[in-house]
């Protein structure tokens, strides 16, 4: 489904930015690990890819950082020259009351989450318009939609990452480069372990299904949006809350 396309994950040493990592290697991508802080999980990502077959590396870059998004983007397109599909997956939380959230949790949810999704785009994109195509994933989050009390600056910043999907989807659609968003629920991953019992129990209640949805779930839908089936597929999100599965392709404007 993938097969020889260069991809850019980032934020893949863990969670589902590993998990989109490994299932678009198993369609034949070759996918670059992007990771911050947390060098020996991206490296472990990368052994269990090449150990199955396929290809990976792993690199460091903070891509709230403008320039060195920039430098890191530059120096894969002048290695692989190419990228075919960017998937902005990175993000933090900081998660405190309105009330007592400082500014530095603020920016610091913002600059990763939804400028960093914007510096690599800015600099992915002028490759794509000379390939004459590519796909754009962005992870945004049922928050950006729904509001969480506790997470203003997160909710703000997946909201944000919905926003400037539809507005580069519009912006660049009729070159052949599709932009689009997948807004995950409550996923099965290491931020949601760490929970207390109640906490999930709580939230899962929510769910009709009365789970949480997996990682796998949410890279189908990575994958799906990736290939050539999704041609046709821009300004648009898929929402996961257990009710909807991704690889039924339920997309929602």
């Amino acid at each position: 489904m993938l097969n020889g396309k260069v991809a850019v994950v980032t934020g893949a040493s863990r969670g589902i930015g590993r998990q989109i990592a490994i299932s678009m290697v198993k369609e034949g991508a070759v996918v670059i690990v992007n990771y911050n802080g947390s060098a020996a999980k991206a490296e472990d990502v990368v052994k269990e890819i090449t150990e199955a077959g396929g290809q990976a590396e792993a690199v460091q870059c903070n891509v709230s950082d403008y320039s060195a998004a920039e430098v890191f983007l530059k120096d894969i397109i002048s290695r692989y020259k190419r990228i075919d599909i960017l998937v902005n997956n990175a993000g933090i939380t900081r998660d405190n009351l309105l009330m007592k959230m400082s500014e530095e949790e603020f920016d610091a949810v913002i600059d990763t989450n939804l400028k960093g999704a914007f510096n690599c785009i800015k600099h992915v994109s002028r490759q794509m318009l000379k390939q004459k195509g590519g796909r754009i994933i962005n992870i945004s989050s049922v928050s950006g939609v729904m509001g969480n009390a506790g997470q203003a600056n997160y909710c703000a910043s997946k909201a944000g990452v919905i926003g400037l999907t539809k507005s580069v989807a519009r912006e660049i659609g009729s070159r052949g480069i599709t932009v689009n968003a997948i807004a995950p629920g409550f996923i099965d991953t290491e931020m949601t372990a760490v929970l207390p019992d109640d906490v999930k129990k709580a939230m899962g209640e929510q769910i009709p299904l009365k789970r949480f949805g997996t990682t796998e779930d949410v890279a189908q839908a990575a994958v799906f949006l990736a290939s050539d089936r999704a041609a046709t597929s821009q300004d648009r999100f898929c929402a996961w809350t257990a009710e909807w599965r991704c690889r039924e392709k339920v997309l929602y404007r």
